[in-house]
C-alpha cells in the first residue's frame, strides 16, 4: 500500500510539473508575441530566453543569437550559439557566427563562416566581406578572387555603407570593390605600387565622387610617396 501511495504521488508530481511547464510555455509565448507587437527588443530577447529554457530547440537558440547580433551584442550572440563549424548549422546560425566574429575583430575565424555563406548563396555582398577580410589577413590572392567576382556580379542597385564620417553614407557596391582592389594593389608592394593604386582610386572617385574614404586613402598614399621621394633625394646628397 505504501509503495502504491508513493507511486501515485510520483505520477501526480510529474503531471503537475508537465502542466506547470505547459502553462509557462504558453505564458512566455504570449509574452514574446506581445513584446514583438510593442517593438521591445529586450523583452523579445527575455521571452525567447525563457522559451528556450523551458523547451530548448536549435531554432530558438539561433533566433536568440540573431536577436543579440541585431542589437550589436556580438559576444552574447556568440556565447549563445558558439563558434564551432557544422554542416548542420542553419543559414541564420552561419550568418550570426560570420558577422559576430567579424565585429569582435576575429577575421581569421570569420572567413570560414563567410565562405560557408558564399557556398550556400553566392552573391556580391558576401564576396565583398570575403575580399575585405582576406585583405585584413593579407591573403591577397584570395581577396583578388572575390574582388573579380564582385566586380562582375555587382548590380546597379547594390550599395555599401561606410561610417568613418559623422554621417554614414552609401556608395555603389562596385565602387566599394574598386576601393578594395586599390588597397590590394598597394599591399602587394607598398613602395612601388602607390601610383597604380592611386590610379584605381581616381577611377573610383569618378564613379562615386562622394566616397570620402577613397579621398582619405588617396591623400595618405600621396603623402607616403612624397616622404619616399624626399628620403631618396636626401640619400643622394
Amino acid at each position: 500500500m505504501k509503495r502504491l501511495f508513493g507511486l501515485i504521488l510520483l505520477v501526480s508530481s510529474f503531471m503537475l510539473n508537465a502542466q506547470s511547464n505547459s502553462e509557462l510555455i504558453k505564458h512566455y509565448e504570449a509574452y514574446y508575441k506581445q513584446m514583438k507587437t510593442q517593438g521591445d527588443v529586450q523583452g523579445i530577447i527575455n521571452g525567447m530566453t525563457h522559451l528556450n529554457l523551458l523547451s530548448p530547440s536549435q531554432a530558438r537558440k539561433d533566433t536568440l543569437a540573431y536577436l543579440y547580433m541585431s542589437e550589436g551584442k556580438y559576444m552574447q550572440a556568440l556565447n549563445t550559439i558558439g563558434i564551432e563549424k557544422s554542416t548542420a548549422d542553419s543559414d541564420i546560425a552561419v550568418e550570426v557566427k560570420a558577422l559576430s566574429l567579424k565585429s569582435v575583430k576575429q577575421p581569421k575565424l570569420a572567413i570560414g563562416f563567410f565562405e560557408e555563406m558564399f557556398a550556400r548563396n553566392p552573391n556580391a555582398l558576401v564576396a565583398y566581406e570575403l575580399a575585405e577580410l582576406n585583405l585584413q589577413t593579407q591573403k591577397l590572392a584570395e581577396a583578388e578572387k572575390h574582388i573579380t567576382y564582385g566586380l562582375a556580379n555587382s548590380k546597379d542597385d547594390m550599395k555599401k555603407a561606410f561610417y568613418e564620417t559623422q554621417t554614414p553614407y552609401e556608395v555603389s557596391l562596385k565602387a566599394a570593390f574598386m576601393y578594395i582592389n586599390a588597397l590590394v594593389i598597394y599591399n602587394k608592394d607598398t613602395k612601388t605600387n602607390i601610383d597604380a593604386a592611386v590610379d584605381v582610386l581616381d577611377e573610383t572617385l569618378k564613379m562615386a565622387p562622394g566616397f570620402n574614404l577613397v579621398q582619405i586613402t588617396k591623400n595618405e598614399l600621396l603623402r607616403q610617396k612624397q616622404v619616399m621621394q624626399a628620403q631618396a633625394a636626401q640619400a643622394k646628397k
